[in-house]
């Protein structure tokens, strides 16, 4: 199987971009912790996000 490995590189930077926003505006130990996930699961609130956005 061949892979090109360009979407892997983009999430994987979007995720540390993500987790280190999510851990910068943390209050507490625990809202950096809910912050990692969220950082892992980012593209699912963009895509929900932007399909409330179209209206659909």
């Amino acid at each position: 199987m061949k892979s090109c490995g360009g979407s892997e590189a983009v999430y994987g930077l979007g995720f540390v971009g993500a987790a280190v926003y999510y851990i910068q505006h943390a209050a507490t130990f625990w809202d950096g912790a809910v912050g990692v996930f969220k950082a892992a699961v980012w593209p699912a609130f963009l895509v929900h996000r932007l399909l409330g956005f179209l209206g659909m």
